[in-house]
């Protein structure tokens, strides 16, 4: 079921789609060495593969995870003698590459240099931290995306037409509901879609069935499938109850509504994504490690997957329900950016102009402060709250500035 031709191709129209840069490189012949970094069945290899037809080019492929030191350079050496012989690179394909060690992606350098190949490399793990930084250096990173519904829509009912390569030899009608629940199930793995097409399809025929119906489907799928659709109001209303749990600093329930997302297949980049933005706006600066926690939190997830990502997102949501909560800095720039667009538009004050004259330098004074105007007009965004670390912060503020001395006074200085 993979296509030969870039036309055939589906997804990634930010990379193939008409006069984007990688298209255009294919159809004009051109292959640049590459890291094709995406998760599971987002046309990684399906794309390698076309990169190698489009061109005309000899593909090598080989596995990562079972390649020895002696195997790979033997590839190299044969694809520097097909260089030297036609003139034409020959493409290099190393399957999940984050799995070579060291020693494997240095023996890579020398070629890749020389151009005497041209090596494409698939990853679903971030090549910044898993790929030799020289060996990255030399190659572009494209990033692929989950296919969307309607991409792994378009792919089902191709399989179920083609009476060759896909499922049409069986000659069995698959409802609309039927596939649409499949694709929105997938999670974007192209992959997953159509092995569990292919099963519902080979369960009906053997029982003698003609037709699958959503009732089949929801029979084959995994029970958290079943309750938890990625693209339906339950979708959101998890996410909801996970965010809301975090702010009403209830730990137990928060893990719970984790528990259902990452069961459900939810993306867990996403998750950790929205703990990023909960870290900010809701526990702000009454606990400022909140949001370092959520980052690293987010990189790690990043870095290891799943299973064991589930471990370091419970440990976040954990953290972040029952940290001490502020949104004052969400108020404050949505106040600023509503002055703003209300016409509130100010000029720098002189003494803060590049080239101005009368700016006194705090460092000068011994409290590393001086009473000195940051602004034309004296406006008051910010208000702090009183809890965890941003008690302190309302104390500093109110020795330095009249205004922070009264919650409601906005001019002052």
């Amino acid at each position: 079921m993979r296509p030969a031709k870039l036309e055939d191709f589906v997804g990634q129209e930010h990379l193939l789609g008409k006069d984007k840069p990688l298209r255009r490189l294919l159809e004009a012949g051109q292959v640049p060495s590459c890291i094709l970094y995406g998760p599971p069945g987002s046309g990684k290899t399906t794309l390698v593969r076309a990169m190698a037809s489009v061109t005309g080019r000899k593909l090598f492929e080989i596995n990562a995870v079972t390649a020895k030191v002696a195997q790979l350079r033997d590839v190299v050496d044969t694809a520097r003698n097909l260089k030297r012989s036609t003139g034409i690179s020959a493409i290099v394909f190393i399957d999940e590459i984050y799995h070579f060690n060291k020693q494997q992606q240095n023996a890579l350098l020398p070629s890749v240099e020389r151009g005497d190949l041209i090596l494409v490399g698939t990853t679903t793990e971030n090549p910044y931290f898993e790929i030799n930084k020289t060996l990255l250096s030399r190659a572009v990173v494209f990033e692929l995306k989950p296919l969307a519904p309607r991409d792994i829509e378009h792919i089902l009912y191709r399989a179920l037409r083609d009476k060759e390569k896909g499922l049409g030899m069986f000659d069995v009608e698959v409802d609309e509901q039927a596939v649409a629940f499949i694709s929105r199930a997938a999670g974007g793995d192209a992959r997953q879609a159509l092995l569990r097409l292919e099963s519902v399809v080979l369960a009906s025929v053997a029982s003698g069935k003609k037709r699958v119906t959503l009732e089949d489907v929801v029979q084959l799928a995994p029970k958290s499938l079943q309750i938890y659709d990625k693209s339906s109001d339950k979708h959101y209303d998890i996410i909801s109850a996970f965010i809301k749990s975090m702010r009403g600093s209830d730990p137990d329930a928060a893990v719970y509504w984790l528990a259902r997302m990452v069961a459900g297949g939810e993306d867990i980049r996403f998750i950790a994504r929205r703990m990023l933005i909960f870290a900010a706006e809701d526990v702000g600066l009454a606990n400022p490690f909140a949001l370092v926690l959520a980052e690293a939190a987010a990189s790690a997830v990043d870095h290891v997957g799943l299973p064991e990502a589930r471990i370091i997102l419970s440990e976040c949501a954990i953290y972040l329900a029952c940290a001490e909560k502020s949104n004052s800095s969400y108020k404050a720039i949505d106040s600023a950016l509503n002055a703003i667009e209300k016409g509130e538009i100010q000029e720098v004050p002189l003494h803060l102009k590049s080239h101005g004259e009368g700016y006194v330098y705090p460092h000068d004074d011994p409290r590393h402060w001086v009473p000195q105007k940051y602004m034309t007009v004296l406006k008051r965004f910010y208000f702090p709250g009183n809890v965890g670390h941003e008690w302190s912060i309302s104390k500093r503020l109110q020795k330095l500035w009249k205004r922070y001395s009264n919650k409601n006074d906005d001019d002052r200085n």
